[in-house]
């Protein structure tokens, strides 16, 4: 008998341990962070096709736009550092003997669990009619969201390869706005799925989806891990007091176009 939560948790797991041994013969377990995007992308187009329907292609083409920028971006990125990143490495050194079986249980599967959790809202069978008003909102709020991490992406790459860069703290573009804009965009994008699929039900399950990555972005590896990094460093603690983490301030979009 079909069940699209077991089905799919078998799935990641296939998945997830298949990056896992391509991460011990390349000793490198950044590469997760590549498989993340493509893994969301997996998943949304099996279940489409468990539950063929014209509705239920639109959230998996939303999902593989996202997936794939995602995962080319940080491809692209370890092509260019060509190291792995320095939390992995960190991590690894730490847990020394034990560094095999905790990557594969603390960073495989563990992100294989919240990857299962986070595509909730997939795994509800597509509502038969057209989209209602607030759906399209969610589909706003997804674009919204992309382009904005996105645009947030790029600014910091662009700022990086200059080489009058090194050892700055990127306050440009929209890293005026917020600390963290890509993260910003990337919760946005979540709600704005989670909107789009509340119609097909089930809504208190799926809505595990975007308060879970809310909750990770805010709260474990995404923010307060980049803050510890910088922190006690004197231009970081001025642009913290001056820029807000998330949110974006928008005061100061519209300060420059009056002053400008």
């Amino acid at each position: 008998m079909y069940s699209p939560y077991f089905d799919t948790a078998l799935l990641i797991w296939v998945y997830m341990t298949l990056f896992f041994l391509l991460a011990w013969w390349k000793r490198d377990n950044s590469i997760v962070d590549t498989g993340w995007g493509l893994g969301f992308v997996i998943v949304a187009w099996y279940l489409h096709f468990q539950y063929p329907h014209f509705w239920s292609w639109l959230p998996a083409l939303l999902v593989t736009i996202w997936g794939g920028r995602l995962a080319l971006h940080i491809g692209l990125r370890k092509a260019r550092e060509g190291k792995e990143d320095w939390r992995y490495a960190k991590w690894r050194e730490e847990w020394g003997r034990w560094a095999l079986p905790r990557s594969y249980l603390q960073v495989f599967l563990l992100q294989g669990f919240f990857m299962w959790m986070i595509a909730l809202p997939l795994m509800q069978r597509p509502a038969p009619e057209g989209l209602l008003w607030f759906q399209w909102v969610g589909v706003l709020l997804w674009l919204l969201g992309f382009l904005w991490e996105a645009v947030s992406d790029w600014q910091l790459q662009r700022f990086k390869s200059r080489p009058d860069s090194k050892g700055k703290i990127m306050t440009e573009g929209l890293w005026r706005l917020s600390r963290h804009p890509n993260y910003f965009g990337e919760i946005v994008l979540w709600w704005g799925l989670w909107l789009l699929l509340l119609p097909c039900g089930h809504w208190y399950i799926s809505l595990a989806s975007p308060v879970a990555l809310t909750w990770l972005l805010t709260r474990v590896s995404g923010v307060p891990m980049l803050e510890k990094k910088y922190e006690g460093r004197a231009d970081f603690e001025a642009y913290k007091q001056e820029t807000p983490a998330l949110v974006p301030d928008l005061r100061k979009l519209f300060a420059g176009f009056l002053t400008g």
